[in-house]
């Protein structure tokens, strides 16, 4: 029986090449798949103002008042235009550039109109000549005062019925 011995130091140094080429392809794999890392400083910075100190209407409710005698039959988006009258008073620190909008809820059929309490009839809003839409803003300068106005307006082909109507909405001005 022959007997193979091993040659002195051949298999310690195939033994450590194959362990570095396993070290290699292991560093290699964890080189691909780390998340590289970098340390960055943020920097935030903001000022905060505050709202314009306005007073609308002397913390009143604004009252427009068609009257008693709007005909359901003449109701045309011209006829009943009544000015919305309102005082303001704002003690403006940082600029008297300033926007308005009015908020509330829009009609079914045109939603730039608001809402009464009749399915078929809104209130058109105007900024001197100019219909606004409620819930988007227009940008005027204080001490002018906006103009404006409310006309009713009836859905197109519908017929209203007689009886009181109603709406609500909320004046709102900010800084441009």
């Amino acid at each position: 029986m022959q007997q193979n011995y091993p040659v002195p130091g051949k298999h310690r140094r195939e033994g450590i090449r194959a362990g570095k080429q396993r070290a290699g392809i292991l560093l290699g794999f964890l080189l691909a798949t780390a998340p590289a890392v970098a340390n960055v400083p943020v920097n935030i910075r903001g000022t905060i103002i505050l709202p314009p100190p306005c007073i609308i209407n002397n913390n009143q409710t604004i009252r427009v008042d068609f009257g008693d005698e709007v005909m359901t039959t003449r109701v045309d988006g011209v006829n009943y235009k009544q000015a919305i009258s309102y005082s303001l008073n704002c003690e403006i620190q940082k600029s008297n550039s300033l926007k308005m909008s009015i908020q509330g809820s829009p009609t079914s059929f045109n939603s730039g109109l608001l809402s009464t309490n009749k399915d078929d009839l809104g209130i058109a809003l105007y900024y001197e000549t100019q219909q606004l839409n409620i819930n988007t803003w227009f940008n005027y300068t204080y001490p002018n005062q906006p103009v404006l106005y409310a006309v009713p307006v009836k859905r197109g082909g519908a017929n209203l019925t007689g009886g009181e109507f109603t709406a609500s909405a909320t004046l709102l001005i900010d800084y441009q």
